[in-house]
C-alpha cells in the first residue's frame, strides 16, 4: 500500500510557511521536538518517542566463534525492520531503499565510530567472543527515523547487560543473572545523529524535519557527533551542493543538540539504576499514563451535624402542616363540585 501523496497546495504552503520560518508544529527552526526515554523490564530494551515517532529498541547477546581476520574481538549487529505498523508505505519483508539507507548510516555512526570497546566481548581468543545484536523496531513514523534510531541504540546499548563469564581450561560457564550480576558494556563514547532538512536548493534549512516535512525537502544532511564534538559520520542526500559554511553552521548547531540530547541519556539512565537500586516499579507499564474510569467515584462533601434533633423536628412539622392544608383544602374542593352537581340536577 502506498502512502498518499501531498496535494500541490499541501506543498506551496509548506515551502511558504518555511520561507516564513514557520512550521506546522510550531517550532522554531533549530528546535526539536520533545524526547522521551523508557527502559523496559529487562536490561537492553527501551522506547524512544521523537514527538509522534516511536521507534523500539532490544539489544540481546549470545556466544558465537569470531571472524577469521579479528580473532580477538566480539561482533556487533545492526538490525532494523520497518513495518507496516509505522507507516501504511512500508511494506512487509521487502527491503527498501530507505530501510538499507538507514541500516548502513546506523552502523557507520555506531560500530565504525568504535564507541564500543569490541576487544572487551572476547571470551576465548579465537574460540569464543560476545555477538551484541541490535534491534531497533520503528513503531510509528512521523518523520526523522534516524535521529530516533540512534538516540534509541545507544540508549539500549548503555542500559544493556551481558551475563558474566567463568573459565575454567577450554570450559565456558556463563552465569545467570540471579548468580552473578551481569557486566555492563565498554561504551567509549556516545554518537548521536542530528538530521538537516534543506528546502529550496539549500536556501533554507530545518532541524528535526517532521514527515510533511520530509516529503518536500530538496536534500537531508545527518551529522553523527558525540559531546566531545567529535565528528563520527557525515552523510548527505538529495543531490544538492552544500556550501562550505553551510555545513560548519549544521557541525555547530549539531554539537549543541548532542550535548542535550547526552545528558538527557544519561539522566534517564541515572533514573533507572535508582529506581531498580530502591526495589521500586520500573517498565514500560509504569511509564503509561494510568486512565480510570470514575463514573462510580464521587467526592466526599463535608455535612453539618451540629442541630440536627432540631433542623428535623422543624422539617416534619412543616410538612405536616402543609399536608394537613392541602387536604382541607381538596375536601372543600370536593364538596363544592357535588354541591354544584346537585343544584344543576
Amino acid at each position: 500500500m502506498r502512502d498518499t501523496p501531498l496535494s500541490n497546495c499541501e506543498k506551496l504552503f509548506l515551502l511558504k510557511a518555511i520561507e516564513e520560518k514557520k512550521r506546522l508544529d510550531g517550532r522554531q527552526t533549530y528546535d526539536y521536538r520533545n524526547i522521551k526515554i523508557t527502559f523496559g523490564t529487562d536490561y537492553g530494551c527501551c522506547i524512544v518517542e521523537l514527538g509522534k515517532t516511536r521507534v523500539l529498541c532490544q539489544v540481546t547477546c549470545e556466544l558465537v566463534p569470531p571472524k577469521d581476520s579479528r580473532p580477538t574481538e566480539g561482533i556487533v549487529f545492526f538490525n532494523l525492520e520497518l513495518s507496516p505498523m509505522a507507516s501504511p508505505a512500508f511494506e512487509p519483508n521487502r527491503q527498501s531503499e530507505l530501510l538499507v539507507l538507514l541500516n548502513r548510516q546506523l552502523e557507520r555512526c555506531l560500530r565504525n565510530s568504535k564507541c564500543i570497546d569490541t576487544e572487551s566481548l572476547c571470551v576465548v581468543s579465537g574460540e569464543k567472543v560476545w555477538q551484541i545484536r541490535v534491534d531497533v523496531h520503528v513503531l510509528n513514523h512521523d518523520g526523522n527515523l534516524m535521529d530516533a534510531a540512534s538516540i534509541a541504540a545507544i540508549s539500549a546499548l548503555s542500559h544493556f547487560r551481558r551475563p558474566d563469564v567463568a573459565i575454567q581450561g577450554r570450559d565456558v560457564t556463563v552465569f545467570s543473572p540471579e548468580e552473578r550480576d551481569p557486566i555492563p558494556l565498554s561504551i567509549y563514547h556516545m554518537p548521536i545523529c542530528v538530521s538537516f532538512a534543506f528546502f529550496l536548493q539549500g536556501s533554507y534549512l530545518l532541524v528535526d524535519p517532521c514527515e510533511r516535512e520530509e516529503r518536500v525537502k530538496d536534500g537531508l544532511l545527518v551529522i553523527a557527533m558525540n559531546k566531545h564534538q567529535e565528528i563520527c559520520s557525515i552523510q548527505s542526500s538529495g543531490g544538492i551542493m552544500l556550501l562550505k559554511d553551510q555545513v560548519l553552521r549544521c557541525s555547530k548547531i549539531a554539537s549543541v543538540k548532542v550535548s542535550e540530547i547526552t545528558q538527557l541519556i544519561n539522566k534517564a539512565l541515572e533514573n533507572d539504576k535508582k529506581i531498580r537500586k530502591e526495589g521500586g516499579k520500573f517498565g514500560f507499564a509504569e511509564s503509561m499514563p494510568k486512565e480510570r474510569i470514575t463514573t462510580l467515584k464521587r467526592d466526599e462533601a463535608p455535612v453539618e451535624m451540629t442541630d440536627v434533633k432540631e433542623t428535623a423536628n422543624d422539617i416534619v412539622t412543616r410538612t405536616e402542616t402543609s399536608t394537613e392544608a392541602y387536604l382541607i383544602a381538596y375536601s372543600m374542593g370536593t364538596w363544592g363540585i357535588a354541591s354544584f352537581r346537585t343544584d344543576s340536577d
